[in-house]
């Protein structure tokens, strides 16, 4: 394991679990409110950020591993593998390693005890489950699967199964029901309370109207996983700059700007959805605004 980027956080450590890179959106396609000139002067580093054509917005898929007080809990799980995706051809039928990832890292399916959800999108739900003889079964036997009551009841009512929601409702029938006919999940709402010791989930609207962000606290130190808050680092000097992905972009501007307001009051390390490289960092303050720091 000495070739994998734990991260610490007070007593607890944190792993990616990299599902698959995708370089299929320019910045402009991402962010529709793009502009190179603007872009290039908040954030001199951006070709880290781009393709090696530096055409492309490198999108990273991965999961958070985190270990603390003796669990194993994963933040999101991925794309998945073997599912018809016919509205999303970027996660149709995957054939990734994500499940060998995890287990390079000393953890099997059946050692997972909480997966947490942050909202149940594609590429957030999809290791929820695996196929065996035909049948969706839950990748993680002993784990209680945690995300949002009210995110569910979304994604399970027929008025919003419009032509953007039909990969979420495809996805939610082979990825998020299996799991509760299994009674493995535990559907909370988003409050800001602890769902688990050192763990609350926070409502942050806008990329899914049940969208949360998780906090964990562990010693003196927290840590915000921001889940689709952002997709860009961008968009922390940038925060008006929404994703083309988002449902409501001006709710999701509020959302954004309370995790960036939450990281820098509380000194938190921010694990994110879709930034390249590491995804792991820090929220700097400027006088003129916030940059973007990776670990």
């Amino acid at each position: 394991m000495n070739d994998l980027q734990w991260y610490a956080v007070g007593d607890a450590r944190i792993l990616k679990i990299q599902d698959l890179t995708l370089a299929a959106l320019t910045p402009e396609q991402l962010l529709p409110d793009w502009d190179d000139a603007t872009a290039l002067q908040v954030y001199p580093d951006l070709s880290e950020t781009l393709d090696a054509s530096e055409t492309k917005a490198l999108l990273s898929v991965h999961s958070w591993l985190i270990k603390d007080r003796g669990r194993n809990i994963l933040v999101d799980t991925g794309a998945g593998n073997s599912k018809a995706r016919p509205a999303a051809l970027y996660f149709d039928y995957l054939q990734t390693v994500w499940l060998e990832n995890l287990m390079r890292a000393g953890v099997r399916p059946e050692d997972i005890d909480f997966v947490l959800l942050t909202h149940l999108h594609v590429d957030h739900v999809g290791w929820n489950t695996r196929l065996q003889n035909g049948i969706w079964v839950p990748t993680f036997p002993n784990a209680r699967y945690v995300f949002s009551r009210a995110e569910y009841d979304f994604f399970s009512n027929p008025a919003h199964d419009s032509a953007r929601n039909k990969t979420s409702f495809m996805t939610r029938i082979d990825s998020v029901d299996p799991i509760i006919s299994a009674d493995l999940a535990d559907q909370i709402d988003l409050d800001g309370s602890e769902v688990l010791e050192g763990i609350s989930f926070h409502p942050t609207p806008g990329h899914t109207p049940h969208h949360a962000s998780l906090v964990l606290k562990s010693g003196m130190e927290r840590a915000l996983f921001t889940g689709d808050v952002m997709h860009h680092p961008i968009q922390v000097c940038i925060p008006e700059w929404s994703a083309v992905f988002d449902a409501d972009p001006q709710i999701a501007i509020i959302s954004r700007k309370w995790a960036l307001n939450y990281a820098v009051e509380h000194n938190a390390a921010l694990f994110t959805s879709h930034f390249p490289m590491t995804a792991a960092g820090k929220v700097m303050p400027y006088d003129q605004g916030r940059g973007w720091s990776f670990f």
